[in-house]
C-alpha cells in the first residue's frame, strides 16, 4: 500500500494551457495541412507522411473544386495533424523555404549585374568577367549596348531580356 507521502510530485509535470492557446496550436497545424495540400506532388513526395495523412492530402487534392467539402476536409487535416509529430515535417518544409530564398537571392544579383552592365557598360563588363572568366566578353557588351539603346528609346527591353537570360544560363551556382 502506498502512503500519501511517497506520491510522486504531479503539480511540478502538468502543465496548463489555456483554451485559446489549444485554438491557436490548432489553427496552426491547419495550417500546416494547407501548406502540404498546396505543395508539388515532387515536393510532397520528399515530405515524410505516414499513409493516413497522405491519403487525406490526395483526396484535399480531389476536393479542389467543391468549396465546402475542401473546407471540412482541411478541418479534419488539421485533427489528423494534431495526432502526430509534425517536427519532421516542418523541417522538410523550412528546407523548401530555404531553396526558394536561396533561388531568390540568386535571381536578385543576376538582376544587379544585368542592371549594372547597361549602366555602366565596359566598366560593369569588366567587373563581371573579373569574376566569371567563362563568359563571352563580345555578347555581354553587345547585349549591354544594345539594351541601353533600347532604353533610352523606349523600346521594347527584348536585349534587356536576353541579357538576363544569358546571365542565368551561363552564372553557375555559388
Amino acid at each position: 500500500m502506498r502512503h500519501h507521502d511517497d506520491a510522486p510530485e504531479q503539480d511540478d509535470e502538468i502543465e496548463w494551457v489555456s483554451k485559446s492557446e489549444m485554438k491557436r496550436d490548432s489553427r496552426a497545424l491547419q495550417k500546416l495541412g494547407e501548406t502540404l495540400v498546396k505543395l508539388q506532388p515532387h515536393e510532397l513526395a520528399k515530405v515524410p507522411l505516414d499513409e493516413d495523412l497522405q491519403e487525406a492530402i490526395d483526396l484535399a487534392h480531389k476536393l479542389h473544386n467543391k468549396r465546402e467539402g475542401l473546407r471540412r476536409h482541411m478541418a479534419y487535416i488539421g485533427k489528423l495533424m494534431r495526432t502526430r509529430d509534425v517536427t519532421d515535417i516542418q523541417k522538410a518544409l523550412a528546407g523548401f523555404e530555404h531553396k526558394s530564398a536561396v533561388a531568390n537571392a540568386k535571381f536578385h544579383k543576376l538582376e544587379q549585374w544585368r542592371d549594372r552592365l547597361i549602366k555602366e557598360g565596359d566598366k560593369g563588363v569588366n567587373a563581371l568577367m573579373f569574376e566569371h572568366r567563362h563568359l563571352d566578353r563580345q555578347k555581354l557588351r553587345q547585349l549591354a549596348r544594345t539594351g541601353r539603346k533600347e532604353l533610352a528609346a523606349g523600346l521594347p527591353p527584348a536585349a534587356y531580356r536576353e541579357l538576363f537570360q544569358y546571365l542565368k544560363t551561363n552564372i553557375e551556382e555559388e
